[in-house]
């Protein structure tokens, strides 16, 4: 029988053949860390009201503190009148991304915009919430572990001790904040404060199966992503995918969105479907779920990495 420290060596060995395991892509052979040294790519989000110059007076900023423009898309919608774009571009790095952020404020002033620098690349610093359904949580050991996503792993957070061993297998910090007794509040206490003293840039709750309260929805607002099927919000509840067996469904799938106060209802960054027939059963509905939310999740977070998602109201601009 494997030991978690030999699925780990397997999981490299695997890695070095670049093969696909399971539900798991594995697309790179080396171990990625944070670099020390000072990016000179920085890329510019905008949001503001639609009107003719925009395009032209962003270039021209750019152009004015010695940037060069490397990537653009933008998005107008017609249905609010909004214009939205992404520029990543090259700079001077004798001027600081915060300093390039004060510069641009004469620019957004004039559009009414709302917008946000940083530089790239990002590696946030990230916690993972997780009960005990494992398959996302796996996947982004495997991604974070060989630099497929860019994350700064601070630890894995769960109300259940089941995946301890996994998860020190790939070298991450493991806590396990029980509910003692339906101790829900003192148990949100502890992980809230956990949270803040772990110093984090992003929250992943892949499927963490308690409701959060909306304090922390609300304090962890924007950087807090969710994975749960795409049946919502029919099937509540437990066996989702036997209540969606027994209804016949035909199509199967999964929602990645930032968490808000209302249950299952912020903004969504990412989706997928499948056909599926009567043939497949419960056990197949649930593989083939877990294959589209372990996809799904992965997709979400690495947009949210790459800074290509703009929130407006309750949806977001997903820039390719």
């Amino acid at each position: 029988m494997f030991s978690f420290g030999d699925v780990a060596q397997l999981v490299e060995r695997l890695l070095c053949k670049q093969e696909v395991v399971g539900s798991i892509p594995i697309v790179s052979t080396t171990v990625s860390t944070p670099s020390s040294t000072v990016s000179n790519t920085a890329v510019l989000l905008i949001a503001c009201p639609d009107r003719a110059g925009i395009v032209a007076d962003v270039a021209g900023w750019i152009t004015a503190v010695g940037g060069n423009i490397e990537d653009a898309e933008q998005h107008r919608d017609d249905q609010d009148a909004m214009f939205f774009q992404r520029v990543v571009f090259t700079h001077d790095t004798a001027q600081s991304v915060t300093e390039l952020s004060s510069a641009f404020g004469l620019v957004a002033a004039k559009y009414d915009m709302t917008y946000e620098l940083h530089s790239l690349p990002w590696h946030p610093r990230t916690a993972i919430l997780v009960s005990k359904t494992v398959h996302c949580l796996s996947d982004l050991l495997t991604r974070s572990r060989y630099g497929d996503l860019g994350l700064d792993v601070r630890g894995v957070v769960s109300n259940h001790d089941d995946s301890r061993g996994l998860v020190e297998a790939f070298g991450y910090d493991y806590h396990h904040v029980p509910v003692i007794d339906g101790g829900r509040e003192a148990q949100e206490l502890v992980l809230s404060t956990l949270l803040d003293s772990m110093n984090l840039d992003l929250v992943i709750l892949a499927r963490y199966m308690l409701v959060l309260p909306q304090s922390l929805a609300d304090r962890w607002h924007g950087r807090m992503i969710n994975i749960h099927h795409s049946f919502l919000p029919a099937f509540i509840g437990a066996n989702p995918y036997r209540q969606a067996h027994d209804r016949g469904v035909k199509i199967i799938g999964a929602t990645a969105h930032y968490v808000t106060a209302d249950l299952d209802e912020g903004p969504i960054i990412e989706q997928d479907v499948a056909r599926v027939t009567h043939r497949d059963n419960v056990a197949e509905l649930t593989r083939r779920g877990r294959d589209l939310e372990t996809v799904v999740l992965a997709r979400a977070v690495r947009a949210h990495v790459e800074r290509r998602v703009l929130v407006f109201n309750n949806r977001t601009v997903v820039f390719a």
